[in-house]
């Protein structure tokens, strides 16, 4: 590019940074510094963080990572903390510890088969495009995660997407068109990431079956929370077994990193041949393998904490609720919609002065004119940490 091109497109650049700028939908990156039992330190203070995911304190709990760590007697050369795999599954990154992992997922989805990957970023750009190819149709609630977004537009497959939770108008377009297609996927999360909602999925499992279809459900806010042993909303609405393809992550709940999705073992078999942000990425080092099958083992046990953060949800809703903005639900996203971009920073910025680490959500992330607040709950919060946002609302 010749400095007269470079220059021009810097101007565009700085055109299009200005216009962030004055619609209020500016970000930068902030330091943020974790300090246990849902806190961190941000801008010279120790906050209540209400802007994580880590909604059962396991990636904040010190006691609990002392506790991993001396599984291995001070064997800080075991090649089980390994702080890197140095090359792609494929290759030589494919270690011991993934086969621990995907056979403790496997165990705990009741004996199907379980792959590993590095993000749910990863897992949503990724299993779509190698599952979906031309001649077939994917239908995605209007509401899903960027990430299925993106997955759709990289793929081969048609896709469509439905109003949200529009369950009515999903039949109604499988009922006019499915007959067009080889093969159609709905997808879908089940605890949806900004307002909270969940999807009915002994609903969309019958519709489902009724039409033939395979159907994918992101459980990224769901797996540590909700269900037996924490195996998430599916398995807690009885359809696990029936979801075709159950997606996972470690770096919400779990407190850790990297994602997983739960198929049959042919969809597995499938996925290591064809999908490329599997095939072509270094693996998950070891100690982060190991740390996410402890942390794993430890959430099935954790009963008192999913029920302590489903308290503590139905108690800000209820605050929510005596100033007249309901939230229905009892996830443990709770949304305080305020509608201007602008008037969103001001009430983070209010709240914060009063001790809450809490951010503005805004365009693109959620629709223009529903920009808000997003409570997100840990159990590693006491009542008495959240008493005073009931007169902030």
């Amino acid at each position: 590019m010749s400095s007269d091109s470079m220059q021009s497109f810097l101007d565009d650049i700085r055109a299009d940074l200005a216009e962030l700028k004055s619609s209020g939908n500016y970000r930068r990156l902030r330091e943020i510094a974790p300090e246990g039992e849902g806190r961190s330190r941000y801008d010279g203070r120790v906050l209540c963080n209400l802007s994580s995911n880590d909604y059962l304190g396991l990636a904040g709990d010190s006691a609990l990572r002392e506790e991993f760590y001396r599984q291995y007697n001070g064997d800080w050369r075991t090649p089980e903390l390994a702080l890197s795999s140095a090359s792609s599954r494929l290759l030589t990154g494919n270690t011991p510890a993934y086969a621990r992992l995907e056979a403790t997922l496997s165990e705990l989805y009741g004996g199907r088969a379980a792959l590993v990957f590095n993000s749910g970023y990863h897992a949503n750009i990724g299993i779509l495009p190698a599952l979906a190819k031309a001649g077939d149709l994917v239908i995605s609630d209007k509401l899903n995660h960027a990430s299925i977004i993106d997955g759709l537009r990289l793929g081969g497959a048609e896709f469509l997407r439905y109003p949200h939770l529009a369950l009515d108008r999903l039949e109604a377009t499988l009922a006019a068109r499915r007959h067009k297609y080889k093969r159609v996927f709905v997808v879908t999360e089940s605890i949806f990431s900004m307002d909270g909602d969940t999807v009915d999925l002994r609903q969309l499992v019958a519709l489902k079956e009724r039409y033939g279809c395979a159907l994918v459900v992101d459980e990224a806010h769901a797996v540590g929370v909700r269900g037996p042993k924490g195996a998430g909303f599916c398995a807690e609405q009885g359809v696990a077994e029936r979801v075709d393809v159950l997606i996972g992550t470690f770096g919400k709940a779990l407190g850790s990193t990297g994602a997983y999705a739960i198929m049959a073992p042919e969809l597995r078999e499938y996925l290591i041949n064809h999908m490329r942000p599997l095939i072509f990425t270094t693996g998950l080092p070891p100690v982060v393998l190991n740390w996410s099958r402890f942390a794993l083992q430890r959430c099935a046990t954790m009963d008192r904490e999913r029920a302590e953060l489903k308290r503590l949800a139905m108690l800000l809703r209820g605050w929510l609720h005596e100033v007249g903005r309901e939230q229905p639900g009892d996830t443990q996203i709770v949304p305080y919609v305020i509608g201007d971009a602008d008037a969103a920073l001001v009430t983070a910025r209010r709240f914060q002065e009063h001790g809450f680490l809490v951010f503005a959500i805004r365009p693109p992330t959620v629709p223009a004119g529903t920009s808000r607040l997003r409570f997100s709950l840990s159990a590693a919060l006491r009542t008495e940490d959240l008493a005073p946002i009931r007169e902030l609302l």
